[in-house]
Parts: C-alpha cells; structure tokens; sequence
C-alpha cells in the first residue's frame, strides 16, 4: 500500500525556520518524485518544490527560492522541506504528494495534476 504522512509543521515566529518530513513506504525510490504543495484558506493550491524520482534535480517556486530546500533521506525513505526565513504569508497547510517520474518528465513539476498520492497535510502557522 502506498503511503505518504507529513510531520513537522507547527508555529513559528516571522524570521524562523522548519523542517518538514514527509515519510514514504509503498513506492519505489527511484521511480517516483516527490513534490510538496500548500494551500492558504481561500487560496488554491499551490507547488512549492520537487524533487526527482532520480533525486538529482530540485526545483523551487519563485515565492521561496533561496529559502526553502528540498532533500531526501533513501536510508530513511523520507523526504524534508527546509523552511528558513519564513513569512506569515507562508502559513498554510503543506502537503507532499507523489508522481511517478516518466509521467511528470518534461512537464511542469509543481503542477498538482501530474500527482497521484497525496498525504494528509500539515499546518504551518507563521506568526507573532
């Protein structure tokens, strides 16, 4: 059974950072990216970063470029989204999702379409 689950998210003042985790088991390491997305209320969602199914290429939203750094962990079947400088505008609930890499090459990995599985979220609140 594939399987995805987000931890880490919490409060934290403007200024601070987080890691978010986002453990995997029922895929394949190689052939699946893993991307994370975020939805504000009343906002749609939106990519904010992915990693490839090969792990050799990220890719970033413009909002949290040189701030936000996606990376995996193969031992651990787990992949983090480093979050420093954070904004209040950054509060929603980050998800991660997964897309089988040859259906997603070549495409615009931050689009939602692309993904297949989904975990259940995690709040991140960005506020004094």
């Amino acid at each position: 059974q594939r399987q995805l689950v987000e931890s880490g998210g919490g409060l934290v003042q403007p200024g601070g950072s987080l890691r978010l985790s986002c453990a995997r088991s029922g895929f394949s390491l190689d052939l699946y990216a893993i991307g994370w997305f975020r939805q504000a209320p009343g906002k749609e969602r939106e990519g904010v970063s992915c990693i490839s199914d090969k792990g050799s290429s990220t890719y970033y939203a413009d909002s949290v470029k040189g701030r936000f750094t996606i990376s995996t962990d193969s031992a651990k079947n787990t992949v983090y989204l480093h979050m420093n400088s954070l904004k209040p505008e950054d509060t929603a609930v980050y998800y991660c999702a997964a897309a089988e890499g040859r259906r997603i090459r070549g495409r615009n990995r931050l689009d939602d379409r692309w993904y297949d599985y989904w975990g259940q979220g995690t709040q991140v609140t960005v506020s004094s």
